[in-house]
């Protein structure tokens, strides 16, 4: 090994002191053995500190003109970059409550002058050897909590493909696609962050909530797994007896739910269900109250419910079924007004009306693509 590379490797120390003769003293104590940087300021000694390659350790004086030790060592702490450099007071002032004071402010060590070489060399090795361990395990606690937080994101990126997978279950049998999917969990996102900028709802829609919300909606039409095909495909209109069949998709949906958080002994982890619970109940609830199953009202429909309520027709309105062509952006959004108070919460919708472009780009961007041969309709 080179002579100058054996040099790059050795620690770094800074000492700091505004007596030219003691920078002597400990520069000559140290440099066989590392790099010795000296500063006879305080200000100097904080431009070097943040010079790369920062110190390994700092061996710095008290009683300095203008900056003091105590307020380098304040500065050092508060700094990100230096915060966590070992700095040991190098001091003449012997005092018991003196070195107390040191300490207490964060200094690793303290030396009193005159100071003894092997003293020096003793006190530094210790400290660079506790660095060395302390890095060592930040590091490895850095990593791990990398590896936590890759972990976490992972699991719930599972989860939400295993979700669309089974909410995609209900959707081919209804004649519909994924894209159904992703752009009605991608409208009660975009309601849920709109209303959550309103003071009424500021503390209930968390960043959270909303998760839990755009989470779960995949799952409003789970139900229909439970719909025979001669009601659930029928091309035509359903006769009264076939919608009372129809509308108990709401509460298989729910009851399936329910049935799923009951054979998982960790209900925190699947918290989240219980919010598809209320989606998959109570989406087809009204505002006024003559919605299904339970014919709630109000605020008494849950707040998911009532966001997946306009998120699932504004979609069955721009989306083309068996028995009617794709609505424009501009008729769907008269039906949603003209369903204002009465069909949805008006607060739902005004949240609509601030968000209708993104309501638009969602819809553009998860459109489906018309079979082969066939002229797709613009919204």
């Amino acid at each position: 090994m080179s002579s100058s590379s054996a040099q790059t490797d050795r620690p770094v120390i800074l000492v700091v002191d505004d007596t030219p003769e003691n920078l002597v003293v400990l520069g000559e104590c140290l440099m066989s053995d590392y790099q010795v940087r000296v500063a006879n300021s305080g200000q100097r000694a904080l431009e070097l500190a943040n010079t790369l390659p920062r110190p390994d350790l700092i061996l710095l004086d008290i009683m300095m003109p203008g900056m003091d030790g105590y307020a380098v060592l304040g500065r050092l702490k508060a700094d990100v970059h230096t915060s966590r450099i070992p700095v040991i007071f190098v001091t003449a002032l012997g005092a018991t409550e003196d070195e107390a004071y040191g300490l207490n402010q964060g200094a690793a060590d303290y030396i009193t002058k005159p100071v003894k070489p092997a003293i020096v060399k003793a006190r530094v090795q210790t400290q660079l050897q506790l660095k060395q361990a302390r890095d060592i395990l930040y590091d490895k606690n850095a990593w791990l909590a990398h590896e936590v937080e890759r972990r976490v994101e992972q699991y719930h990126k599972l989860q939400d493909v295993v979700l669309r997978a089974l909410a995609c279950l209900a959707e081919v049998r209804d004649n519909e696609t994924g894209n159904h999917i992703l752009r009605t969990q991608a409208y009660v996102r975009e309601l849920a962050t709109e209303m959550a900028t309103l003071p009424r709802y500021a503390e209930v829609l968390t960043p959270d909530v909303i998760d839990a919300y755009a989470k779960a909606a995949p799952l409003h039409d789970i139900g229909k797994v439970g719909i025979p095909d001669n009601i659930l495909l029928k091309p035509g209109k359903l006769t009264p007896e076939e919608w009372v069949v129809m509308m108990t998709h709401a509460q298989i949906g729910a009851d399936a739910i329910v049935r799923a958080i009951q054979l998982e002994p960790d209900q925190d982890a699947l918290s989240f269900l219980h919010d598809a619970i209320d989606i998959a109940r109570h989406h087809h609830e009204k505002w006024d109250g003559s919605g299904y199953p339970d014919r709630l009202k109000g605020d008494e429909i849950p707040l998911s419910a009532r966001l997946m309520a306009l998120a699932d027709v504004f979609d069955a309105l721009i989306s083309k079924r068996t028995y009617k062509d794709a609505f424009s952006l501009e008729r769907a959004e008269a039906i949603l007004l003209e369903g204002r108070g009465q069909h949805f919460d008006p607060d739902v919708v005004d949240a609509y009306l601030r968000r209708r472009d993104a309501f638009a780009r969602i819809a553009a961007r998860f459109a489906e693509k018309p079979p082969e041969g066939e002229a797709g309709v613009l919204p």
